[in-house]
């Protein structure tokens, strides 16, 4: 089976850095885009960030630009997030998410793309 697996979600305090991995158990998504998504309670899920097949392009919403860092290794099928300076209303679970392209994982069907389970980042103030 294909499948996306997020690790890295804790409980920290405001200010503090969490770093979020997906791995991917094909060797397929080695020629995908990848992103990172999230959904608080109450709300829509919600870009967060994507970086192209080649690692040569990057796009992030504006609410985590100079705070959260994707990057890949394409070797090893994993994903990451850096995501420093956090703040409370980054709370939410985190999904990884692979698409045919940067495009696609921004305008295309979400229903589409292979999605991880998730993994939860708690915020405290």
């Amino acid at each position: 089976q294909v499948q996306l697996v997020e690790s890295g979600g804790g409980l920290v305090q405001a200010g503090d850095s969490l770093r979020l991995s997906c791995a991917a158990s094909a060797r397929t998504f080695s020629s995908y885009a990848m992103g990172w998504f999230r959904q608080a309670p109450g709300k829509e899920r919600a870009f967060v960030a994507a970086i192209s097949w080649n690692a040569l392009s990057t796009n992030y919403a504006d609410s985590v630009k100079d705070r959260f860092t994707i990057s890949r290794d394409r070797a090893k099928n994993t994903v990451y997030l850096q995501m420093n300076s956090l703040k409370p209303e980054d709370t939410a679970v985190y999904y990884c998410a692979a698409d045919l392209s940067l495009r696609s994982l921004r305008v295309g069907e979400p229903s589409s793309r292979y999605w991880g389970q998730g993994t939860q980042v708690t915020v405290s103030s």
